[in-house]
């Protein structure tokens, strides 16, 4: 079969690899998509710690094709995601409830070998069932809308919530859909590109602002600004240190940032610990998806987050080692890698 494996970190080829067997409690699964997620691209250039070689991918979906002794409830025919992130359940962090902080966390795509590729083994432990006839390529988004969840859990957005959302991206933009759902009345999103800032108001943001033609910390807390004094809840969601910084000053005293972006690892940021202090921010990280990936499967299968205008391209596995290793096209959101188009 064919899989993009890193080989090490700047080496990613598309390869043939022996097409794997279902052990005791696993399933074989044909991959029907697999979305490129930005930490793929932190894998590729060595900004996130993984274990090479490996074949990457970790948002995917597909069919069951068979399955190992010990599968009960799983069945060849049925559509499942993965959740990627493996646990032990065994250390202290796993013990407290605390999983996603598991000491030995290992994640398919990461650690152990991922989706994109024709096949993936995934634990039954992992794997959740989606309908049959959900839209082709919306299982993909699964594992990201259960990453948003976790954030937005965090945030504790209540009725009538202020939010501002740092970042257009498909983290960005799941997160404007769920801070509508959780009851917010107003959610701003901050990105440079008109594209992505057009498409926030039709998913739910109530405004938006481009960075580039105004000071957005001053557009959203002055006086005549569209939240003044700052919103109850800032979630950053690009990964950036520019508006990691931004994000404690467009909080209200008292209010809530949540870093749900990714960093590469060892950057820094500058903040000031006196306004934190003084205004009493809280300030939290938000880890994968502890307890969430069903809750977003749900979601998407009832089609309330709407996850089509999201997708910019379908690409085959003969493309995806170009598109993961570079950045993406501008105004790009999610590209799925989809193993059965042609190359």
């Amino acid at each position: 079969m064919k899989a993009v494996r890193l080989e090490s970190v700047g080496n990613l080829f598309l390869c043939e690899v022996e097409k794997p067997v279902p052990g005791p409690g696993e399933l074989l699964v044909r991959i029907e998509v697999c979305g490129i997620c930005g930490t793929d691209r932190h894998l590729f250039l060595g900004e996130f710690p993984s274990k090479p070689p490996v074949t990457l991918g970790h948002e995917f979906s597909g069919f069951v094709e068979a399955v190992g002794p010990e599968t009960p409830g799983f069945s060849v025919g049925m559509r499942v995601t993965g959740d990627p992130n493996i646990v032990c359940g065994r250390c202290v962090q796993c013990q407290r409830g605390r999983i996603n902080l598991c000491e030995n966390l290992r994640a398919i795509g990461i650690h152990r070998d991922g989706g994109f590729a024709d096949y993936v083994v995934l634990p039954i432990r992992q794997a959740i069932e989606l309908p049959v006839d959900l839209e082709p390529g919306h299982g993909a988004f699964c594992e990201p809308l259960a990453c948003c969840l976790h954030g937005v859990d965090m945030a504790e957005i209540k009725a009538g919530s202020s939010v501002v959302v740092l970042g257009g991206g498909v983290i960005g933009l799941l997160v404007v859909q769920l801070a509508r759902l959780a009851g917010a009345t107003s959610v701003v999103l901050v990105t440079r590109h008109e594209g992505k800032r057009q498409l926030a108001e039709t998913l739910g943001a109530t405004a938006s602002i481009d960075p580039n033609a105004r000071d957005p910390i001053e557009a959203i807390t002055a006086r005549d600004g569209l939240l003044p004094g700052g919103a109850d809840v800032v979630i950053e969601c690009a990964g950036v240190a520019e508006t990691v910084r931004q994000s404690t000053l467009m909080a209200r005293s008292g209010g809530t940032v949540v870093v749900l972006g990714v960093m590469p690892r060892g950057e820094k940021v500058e903040i000031e610990p006196f306004d934190i202090l003084f205004r009493e921010l809280k300030i939290l990280g938000s880890f994968i998806n502890p307890f969430t990936q069903r809750r977003a499967a749900d979601l998407i299968a009832s089609g309330v987050i709407k996850v089509e205008p999201l997708i910019s391209r379908r690409i085959g596995l003969k493309e995806a080692p170009e598109a993961i290793s570079h950045p993406p096209r501008p105004g790009e959101i999610k590209v799925l890698v989809v193993p059965c188009l042609p190359s």
